[in-house]
């Protein structure tokens, strides 16, 4: 399985709006409940105004297009961060995963993924 670094730096936040995403952007999540209004957008593209904010977070996806039926995926590799004491995040779309970790330990993760035996490609530039 391939992991696809992403040549950026993200920020999770909590927004009052989904007029705060930063809509233009090639890369940003948004998650919402009944509680709150969750984006990861790309540092630089941070809105103004959050009412919570962690920046310092880098990622990587699963590269290609996951079918649903495939099974442990995330668990797998949540697992082996795990072993090295490396929190995530993770986002997923229709497609794949997304897995961010706090930028000081991104190289950590993904060499101990490698070490597992996932195959880490060029990155992926978002701007």
């Amino acid at each position: 399985m391939e992991l696809q670094p992403l040549n950026c730096r993200l920020t999770v936040c909590k927004v009052e709006s989904m007029k705060e995403a930063p809509m233009d952007s090639g890369l940003f999540f948004i998650g919402r409940t009944d509680e709150e209004l969750s984006l990861v957008c790309l540092t630089e593209q941070t809105p103004a105004h959050t009412l919570e904010r962690e920046d310092g977070w880098r990622g990587f996806r699963i590269k290609g297009e996951l079918d649903f039926s495939l099974i442990g995926i995330l668990s797998k590799l949540s697992a082996i961060l795990a072993d090295k004491g490396i929190g995530i995040f993770a986002v997923s779309t229709y497609n794949t995963d997304y897995i961010l970790v706090k930028e000081e330990r991104f190289d950590e993760a993904l060499q101990a993924l490698s070490q597992a035996g996932y195959t880490v490609t060029e990155p992926l530039e978002f701007t």
